[in-house]
């Protein structure tokens, strides 16, 4: 595992490297070091501020936010990148730099807030009042458990690593069982939850964010060791609960335009539970770098650099938006002769004409978004990875639980406030496709819907896998309101259950080979 002990034994320092001026105003690097830092509550702040994004996250963020999310889902087609025509397929290998790069991406995150934890635990002086160091620990804590959810959800059975320095004398480890890494998260989260403050600084999480990923990892772990299409009742409950504390109780509410929520003008609002805090103008690997994704021309592109994949939606998913969801579908994919007012604004806007293309996360011109320095590989977008309307659609499905059907008031009250706001008809009870289909309109090219399916392979997988089969991974051509499809790319071999979990990079086995042997219990 030397890629991945690299990284963990990564210093303070490096992870400072990414910080957000949203945040702090840091002193020079060199005037840092773990002996005369960590010394105020305003140290503290710093510190946990660069676990938000920078080079902790931008690997991540470029290879595998989309490609992992929605590719690999069936939501979207990249065509000409072979580890992606793999993920299309499912004919992942060990070599394929996308998971690799995923699994690279998580465990640098996990060595940072390790870091940081650690250091707060053991350099922070009795004059920090101990809910200073309990929150800061605590955002670390939230990061590290998002980060073993991730690997739980597309490997299972991971190494749980939380004290870097202890791989020095002994760098070969085992894997954990699956519930432990599970488990480890819960415990990481419900800690957050409680040191978390209810209101931070814009961008910084707090309680909510927090209880709002605890219910979205009780919901997945509540499928693991079941069958028969039902899930654990108790952590149903818990899922419950905490989604009900948010939606109840946060005084959060969705914004009311959902184009909105994509532009940076309203980076961190209120709908955002976690979202990675981006600088422009920063070194490749750095910054956001999903403008790339871009199928439209220089003119809504920063500094004119057109981007080079040119992602487009699936025919499967894009013949899922009804005639009335027109909302939600102008402002994730654009169709030819689809017009944005925002994108070239000083050029009288941008109208499309392509067959098809990503429009969510891509903001168009440094004029566009007041930022004279951001580049293509630098966008100023703060791309949200937890949102108020995935813990209102939680909540709905933590009810829902192992119902056929549910009319359930609050059920009801929070899947239909997301509906009304992309302009839809309220529904009167909910099915597990109904939820499963609002999900994947919702949420779609946020990198939700291959997590949403794997959950569902937890305690059903023959209807996982069916809805795998039944999937058109293919491009189309669009004219006149016609779609046609065109031929995937490569085989597309049948899913089994096995197309949920992923081989280990072989790399990492070869270079730790504990990695091929059963997973252990970890000692908590």
């Amino acid at each position: 595992m030397k890629t991945l002990y690299k990284i963990a034994l990564c210093i303070w320092v490096v992870a400072m490297a990414g910080c957000s001026k949203k945040f702090l105003d840091r002193p020079p690097l060199s005037q840092i070091s773990q002996d005369n830092f960590y010394q105020t509550a305003s140290d503290l702040r710093l510190a946990t501020a660069a676990l938000y994004g920078g080079s902790p996250w931008g690997e991540w963020n470029y290879n595998c936010y989309l490609p992992v999310g929605e590719v690999l889902s069936g939501n979207m087609v990249v065509g000409w990148w072979g580890d992606a025509v793999q993920l299309i397929t499912f004919s992942v290998t060990g070599l394929n730099e996308i998971m690799i790069a995923k699994w690279k991406g998580m465990y640098k995150v996990i060595a940072h807030c390790n870091t940081t934890i650690n250091a707060i635990k053991q350099k922070a002086p009795a004059s920090i009042a101990d809910k200073d160091k309990n929150a800061a620990i605590a955002e670390a804590s939230f990061i590290r458990a998002f980060a073993y959810y991730q690997l739980a959800v597309h490997w299972g059975e991971v190494p749980i690593i939380d004290d870097n320095a202890a791989l020095i004398n002994a760098p070969l480890i085992n894997r954990h069982r699956t519930e432990d890494v599970f488990k480890f998260a819960i415990r990481d989260l419900t800690f957050a939850a409680q040191h978390l403050p209810s209101t931070d600084q814009k961008g910084r999480l707090t309680t909510w964010s927090a209880q709002g990923l605890l219910a979205k990892v009780y919901l997945t772990a509540a499928g693991l060791g079941q069958s028969g299409g039902t899930r654990n009742q108790a952590m149903l409950d818990s899922a419950a609960k905490y989604a009900g504390n948010v939606c109840k109780n946060s005084g959060l509410n969705l914004l009311t335009n959902y184009a909105n929520l994509f532009k940076s003008q309203y980076n961190d609002n209120e709908e955002s539970l976690f979202a990675l805090q981006w600088m422009p103008g920063v070194p490749w690997l750095e910054g956001n770098m999903l403008q790339i994704y871009s199928s439209g021309g220089n003119e809504i592109s920063a500094n004119g650099q057109a981007g080079w994949y040119g992602i487009t939606p699936s025919i499967d998913l894009i013949k899922l938006y009804s005639a009335n969801d027109t909302v939600r579908r102008k402002a994730t994919f654009m169709l030819r002769n689809d017009y944005y007012p925002e994108l070239n604004a000083a050029g009288g806007g941008f109208t499309f004409k392509g067959d098809a293309g990503l429009k969510k996360h891509i903001i168009g011109t440094n004029r566009d978004n007041n930022a004279p320095t951001m580049d293509l590989v630098s966008s100023v977008e703060h791309n949200s990875l937890l949102r108020l309307a995935d813990v209102y659609l939680l909540y709905a499905e933590a009810l829902l639980g192992n119902a056929a059907s549910t009319s359930h008031p609050d059920a009801l009250l929070y899947f239909n406030k997301v509906r009304t706001r992309a302009g839809l008809e309220p529904l009167v009870a909910i099915t597990p496709d109904v939820l499963m289909k609002e999900r994947r309109l919702e949420l779609a090219a946020e990198s939700h819907y291959w997590i949403d399916l794997a959950r569902l392979s937890m305690y059903n997988p023959n209807k996982a896998i069916a809805m795998l089969n039944g999937e058109k991974r293919t491009r189309f051509t669009y004219n006149n309101g016609v779609f046609t499809e065109e031929p995937p790319f490569g085989i597309i071999t049948p899913a089994t259950i096995n197309s949920f979990k992923f081989p280990i990079p072989s790399r990492e086995v070869t270079a730790n080979p504990k990695l091929a042997e059963p997973a252990v219990p970890y000692s908590f």
